[in-house]
């Protein structure tokens, strides 16, 4: 698997604050994880991507700031449209979705960005939303998204024929949206697959994204829902490295009182409880949960968390449902072919802030080498 880390830890909108990202972050940060090369997942805001996709000037720059650093691009986050570090984000972030035409436009720009970018032989990926958030959608709207995303399938392979890159789609389930969970977007994209001359989404050209703090929070099983993904016959192009808070008794004072200072006011961060009966509760964001969940079970938040820190009893991370989701995916057939992006974006909304960046994430790569990249039996995968 290729290991990359997600550049939309930083908050650049135009090409001189990516190239700054690049010197200022990347780089640093290849060199202080030991790295020869290191790959970078970007994001980039909806009109530097349209920019580069028109501008082979501003792509040679791009590209030779990439070089410099010793760092190449493989994917790309296409699912914050721009503004992602706007000071209050909230809903914002699922908007345009997949019903407005934008949305496919933005994503297409990105896929002749990423086709330019890539090294010889490689095959990128895209990661994107999950249609949109939940609240309002209809049969309507549900039609449009579909077509939507059947218009990039056949943008995707033309863009093959044309330039002899592929670029994978990766639409990402997280909760709270119309495809809250893995399962869910199983349900929902495997029976619209085929020609997109018929109007269906090609298989070739869309799967899904696995961000498994998102996994985490859902309390689904990671191997047995990454095995399910593999038996629908759908490609998981992407796995976004991320881990979830975790706390087994939020009746605790001392939980309640640690977890109210995640409850920070630029992201959304979801929350789900685990009940005795098994049924997973779901409030919209930790503040809201906080004052109105009870349950008798474990909780666990959208709160991306540094992969390489354990956060302060009595909370706890997910990184084992990371582990075996990781295992699980290299165990598929073309597993390995996924790439790897480690996604800490939450590094300036950490408690106590999120002291020397450069080193945070040096420190996440290498424990993302050292606990994703090894044997697959160490993953804690057992073979079906």
């Amino acid at each position: 698997m290729e290991l990359s880390y997600c550049t939309n830890v930083h908050p650049a909108e135009d090409l001189d604050g990516v190239l700054e990202q690049l010197t200022r972050y990347a780089g640093p940060a290849r060199r202080a994880a030991g790295l020869d090369r290191l790959g970078v997942g970007l994001w980039l805001p909806a009109p530097l991507a349209h920019r580069l996709a028109v501008d082979l000037v501003a792509r040679d720059r791009l590209r030779a700031a990439l070089a410099t650093e010793g760092l190449e691009v493989r994917t790309i986050n296409a699912f914050p449209y721009a503004a992602f570090h706007a000071e209050v984000v909230k809903l914002d972030v699922y908007r345009p979705d997949w019903t407005d035409p934008r949305r496919a436009d933005y994503t297409l720009e990105c896929a002749a960005v990423l086709a330019d970018l890539l090294p010889d032989g490689a095959v990128g990926s895209i990661s994107t939303l999950p249609l949109g958030w939940r609240f309002p959608w209809t049969a309507t709207e549900d039609d449009a998204a579909t077509a939507a995303l059947s218009r990039v399938s056949a943008g995707l392979r033309d863009l093959r024929d044309r330039t002899g890159r592929t670029i994978r789609l990766a639409i990402e389930p997280e909760p709270g949206c119309v495809l809250d969970t893995v399962d869910d977007i199983v349900g929902w994209l495997a029976p619209r697959l085929g020609p997109p001359a018929l109007g269906r989404i090609d298989p070739e050209f869309v799967g899904i994204c696995l961000d498994t703090c998102h996994l985490a929070t859902s309390f689904a099983d990671p191997v047995e829902t990454v095995r399910r993904v593999g038996l629908a016959g759908i490609r998981i192009p992407k796995v976004q490295a991320s881990a979830a808070l975790h706390v087994d008794d939020p009746a605790d004072p001392a939980a309640r009182e640690a977890l109210r200072a995640f409850a920070e006011p630029r992201y959304l961060h979801q929350t789900r409880a685990l009940a005795t009966d098994g049924a997973v509760l779901r409030m919209d964001d930790l503040p809201d949960a906080l004052d109105g969940l009870t349950t008798d079970g474990p909780w666990r938040i959208h709160f991306h968390v540094p992969l390489h820190l354990d956060p302060t009893p009595p909370l706890a991370s997910t990184t084992d449902v990371l582990r075996r989701a990781v295992g699980a995916v290299r165990e598929l057939p073309e597993g390995d072919t996924a790439h790897l992006d480690v996604e800490t974006y939450t590094w300036s909304v950490l408690p106590g802030g999120a002291g020397d960046l450069v080193q945070g994430i040096a420190a996440e790569l290498r424990w993302a080498k050292a606990e994703l990249l090894a044997d697959v039996a160490s993953a804690g995968v057992v073979a079906p």
